[in-house]
């Protein structure tokens, strides 16, 4: 009898434990069809490929999201999310740990628990950076991979957006205003050498109220016993209009004995009916010149539109294309047509 009730009462905790618990499901699967060219400005070095490739606007995930209300507005929440590649069936794909070897991971994309409140939030595992949360938050053609930003930008190639041993916090919104700050651990210190672990630290403010949008972004990334940092920043901005979106952003890249490079993109995003959204901008990048290396421009443009079927499905399709130039180097042209569909579960 006692053994009974003491099952009963573990039963009635657990049933309660799970009535104010939720674990989602979640993910998007993203195919595109397209033509991609890259000319060399050499004779005969031009070359044209058709694919069929994952990922034109959002790369292709799942994942499991959960949260418990756990009183008084506290809530403990966890995310775990893979990447797959719908053209070949692939997942656990390859990712590198900062300070560390290439491993595959079970969830390559994030793996994090934490906790939320009226105090903000925090995160810790592996998540995207302060700086990656707001990166792209004026990128036009729907921060897709038809964006000119994709293929000009440097720093939208070159930073670590979710460095593994994380710690985010999240403020709450005040007047539109809110924050993030994170802190990922290298845990690479080299004891023979004495040599200090890497880390990758970043910072973002952001202001959305209304039609505005303002973001600013800031990360450095350290590697063992490196004091040559990376820095990364961009600064965002959107304003819209109601008969189109104003999308601008700056950025600028920065490291010891490696050239600066000061980058820029322009767009508009005109939604012409309730479901059609046309969307087109213009992208440029420059590299300094340092020592005996020439400086490096990029320019390219990007238009999209998209399509919505339905609150979980759209198409889309457009073309990008970009320009490479460097003194005594051939210029390098590089397109990019493509039809895809995007769906979200």
């Amino acid at each position: 009898m006692k053994k009974s009730l003491i099952a009963l009462a573990v039963l009635a905790a657990s049933g309660a434990s799970f009535a104010q618990s939720s674990v989602t499901i979640y993910g998007i699967v993203d195919a595109y069809v397209g033509s991609n060219k890259t000319a060399t400005g050499v004779a005969g070095q031009s070359i044209s490929n058709t694919v069929l490739n994952s990922g034109g606007v959002d790369g292709s995930r799942w994942g499991f999201k959960g949260t418990e209300d756990l009183g008084g507005g506290l809530k403990a929440n966890f995310v775990l999310e893979q990447g797959f590649s719908v053209d070949t069936g692939a997942g656990g794909q390859t990712t590198t740990n900062f300070g560390g070897t290439a491993a595959t991971a079970t969830f390559s994309r994030y793996a994090y628990v934490g906790f939320s409140g009226g105090f903000g939030e925090i995160k810790l595992g592996k998540t995207g950076t302060a700086y990656d949360d707001v990166e792209n938050s004026a990128n036009a053609v729907f921060n897709s991979g038809l964006s000119a930003q994709a293929n000009t930008f440097r720093s939208s190639s070159q930073y670590t957006w979710n460095p593994s041993n994380s710690i985010l916090y999240a403020t709450p919104v005040f007047s539109g205003f809110s924050g993030e700050v994170s802190y990922a651990l290298g845990e690479n210190k080299n004891a023979t050498t004495g040599e200090s672990a890497g880390n990758v630290s970043a910072f973002n403010v952001k202001y959305a109220q209304g039609p505005v949008l303002v973001t600013l972004g800031y990360q450095t990334e350290k590697a063992t016993g490196n004091a040559n940092a990376t820095k990364f920043t961009q600064l965002n901005g959107a304003y819209d209009f109601g008969v189109a979106k104003l999308q601008l952003a700056y950025g600028k890249v920065t490291q010891n004995l490696t050239p600066d490079t000061n980058e820029y993109q322009i767009g508009v995003t005109v939604p012409v009916s309730t479901a059609l959204a046309v969307s087109a901008n213009y992208a440029n990048s420059k590299d300094d010149a340092i020592g005996t290396t020439a400086e490096v421009k990029r320019s390219g443009y990007g238009l999209g539109l998209a399509y919505t079927l339905s609150k979980r499905t759209y198409v889309y399709g457009g073309y990008r294309a970009e320009t490479a130039k460097q003194d005594a180097t051939p210029t390098t042209d590089t397109s990019l047509f493509a039809v895809g569909v995007h769906h979200v579960f």
